[in-house]
């Protein structure tokens, strides 16, 4: 992704214990009949899940975040009244299933969350730092929220962040162009899946 901007956008390169981290690949998304639903996501899903087959033949740790409210909706707090369409997950529960094709393994830990960050309130940190990850690589759903809160908060808890452009959508281009170039500049390496794939490569 090409920056214009001097002075940002430098290179983090790569650790020595990437994880991939697939964010919040639930069915409402993909389904038509739901709000949270874009058609744009369904373009995205091939590239995520040869994400995931990537990072599984390369020996990665590969963790799922999906999101759960109770029923009082207490748990989500302010941003369930800002995007009240997230209500609809405890209504409607097989929106809250994974998307059809999508198959966590039965080591894979799931991380279940109430809002943006996979950071935030759940057990992330701890596992990656038992797992002693360095580098996580993020794929999923959407740009500009959980990816964009979760490769932020990556960074400030000392992570090498990689976001795969072509493995995470969101509901416009330009809404997606616009948080990925911001991502690039300030908080991750924001590249395509083969430009990962070269990255390691070069690193054997």
């Amino acid at each position: 992704m090409k920056q214009t901007d001097p002075g940002f956008a430098g290179s983090l390169g790569m650790g020595e214990r990437p994880a991939l981290l697939v964010i919040d690949l639930i069915a409402g998304y993909f389904l038509p009949e739901s709000p949270l639903y874009s058609p744009r996501y369904a373009e995205t899903l091939p590239q995520i899940l040869e994400s995931i087959a990537f990072a599984r033949s390369s020996g990665w740790p590969v963790l799922y975040t999906r999101l759960a409210y109770d029923q009082q909706h207490w748990t989500g707090g302010h941003f369930l009244r800002k995007i009240s369409a997230l209500t609809l997950l405890q209504t409607h529960p097989h929106w809250a299933d994974w998307v059809e094709g999508l198959a966590p393994g039965p080591k894979e830990p799931i991380l279940t969350k109430q809002y943006a960050s996979a950071f935030h309130n759940t057990p992330l940190l701890a596992t990656l730092n038992f797992l002693r990850v360095d580098t996580l690589v993020h794929v999923g759903l959407s740009a500009s929220g959980c990816v964009r809160a979760t490769a932020t908060d990556a960074m400030q808890y000392g992570y090498l962040p990689i976001v795969l452009e072509d493995a995470v959508e969101d509901r416009s281009a330009a809404i997606k162009e616009a948080n990925l170039y911001d991502l690039q500049a300030k908080y991750a390496d924001v590249m395509p899946l083969e430009a990962l794939k070269k990255r390691c490569n070069n690193l054997k």
